[in-house]
């Protein structure tokens, strides 16, 4: 059931008055193959049920004036999926954006994305550009999209740039350091990280942002992303205070 308005804002007004707010949450929104198969639906009935999510999350974390919100949309390894399940997802994505980006600059949302775009089909492409193009004024909530992402993938990327940065001697091997090599990622100028939730229960990162994520507060739900909504935020968010991070130091 739906927060009333009232008791949204006593929750937000709560969290926000305690502060220590995640500056980036990550989110592996799982759960829609299951979801639809529970009701006897083809799974891209699921990716389209979940779309709802996305929208409350997004406005949620924008309203808690959380400044990143990255959000695993679509793996390296998704490829391997059906095809015509891919294709959909696809279409999905480009009608999504094209619906949504006025809420976003409405609202003050960044786009931006990471990942190996150039698979992508051209349509999808397309409407990502134009979506980004579009927001890219905006100073509020930065909504990053995971596009054929795998943080594999991302490091041998990085490492490749290091190699190519050193044979044209812009600097030497003895300048490589987390730093650089944190500049080499495609989430380089964005802070890692602070709260990582995973929904339908898996107990696993699926290969994003590894190296990101070393210090990264876990929450995992076992509801299902297309019912996720903004009290399941609020939920992982209160968690998230509670808890001491301590980053390898022992706290007296």
């Amino acid at each position: 059931m739906p927060l009333k308005k009232q008791e949204d804002r006593e929750i937000r007004e709560r969290i926000i008055e305690k502060g220590n707010l995640p500056r980036h949450i990550a989110i592996i929104m799982d759960g829609n193959g299951r979801w639809a198969r529970r009701r006897g639906k083809e799974r891209i009935a699921g990716h389209q049920a979940g779309i709802e999510a996305v929208r409350d999350t997004v406005r949620a974390a924008g309203e808690l004036g959380i400044e990143v919100l990255t959000l695993y949309a679509f793996s390296s390894e998704n490829w391997n999926r059906p095809k015509n399940e891919v294709f959909a997802l696809m279409r999905l994505l480009r009608e999504t954006l094209e619906k949504e980006t006025e809420e976003l600059k409405k609202n003050n949302v960044r786009l931006r994305t990471i990942g190996r775009l150039d698979r992508l089909p051209a349509f999808t492409l397309h409407a990502l550009k134009k979506a980004i193009e579009r927001t890219s004024d905006g100073t509020g909530l930065t909504l990053v999209l995971a596009l054929n992402y795998g943080g594999r993938g991302e490091l041998v990327d990085a490492v490749r740039q290091i190699v190519s940065d050193v044979e044209k001697r812009r600097y030497g091997v003895e300048a490589v350091d987390e730093g650089l090599i944190s500049r080499c990622l495609y989430t380089s100028g964005l802070p890692d990280p602070d709260l990582l939730i995973r929904t339908s229960g898996e107990m696993r990162l699926s290969n994003f942002l590894l190296w990101q994520m070393a210090y990264t507060e876990i929450w995992v739900t076992d509801v299902l992303w297309p019912d996720f909504r903004r009290e399941h935020l609020y939920q992982a968010i209160e968690s998230y205070q509670s808890r001491e991070r301590r980053f390898g130091r022992v706290m007296e």
